[in-house]
């Protein structure tokens, strides 16, 4: 059984940042990508960022280019959302997923990730 839970959610003001973690137990997430999605309220759950199992290649959704990065710790099963200049617009629930071992290519196509989170809720203030 595969488990992906995340932390480090909260309220922030806008401007301020957050970091997100994605803690994998269960299995090891060998050789496999990861990802972070959100889903605002009455909004479908999008794509935010991803990276390679290598951490080697990375890709943002546009709306989050130059605030966020995504980063990983193969040996902690653990991979990270740094969030800087938060806006309002950010305000989500944030989702981790993973591809199945031995997928290790980064994507941005929701249905290719197996295994998914409960969410941590990011709320940004005005």
């Amino acid at each position: 059984q595969v488990q992906l839970v995340e932390s480090g959610g909260g309220l922030v003001q806008a401007g301020g940042s957050l970091r997100l973690s994605c803690a994998a137990s269960g299995r090891t997430f060998s050789n496999a990508a990861m990802a972070w999605f959100r889903q605002a309220p009455a909004k479908g759950r999008e794509f935010v960022a991803v990276i390679s199992w290598s951490g080697v290649t990375t890709y943002y959704a546009d709306s989050v280019k130059g605030r966020f990065t995504i980063s990983r710790d193969n040996a902690k099963n653990t991979v990270y959302l740094q969030m800087d200049s938060l806006t309002p617009e950010d305000t989500a629930v944030y989702y981790c997923a993973g591809r199945r071992s031995g997928s290790p290519a980064a994507t941005t196509t929701r249905q290719l990730y197996e295994y998914w989170g409960q969410g941590t809720q990011v709320t940004v203030s005005s």
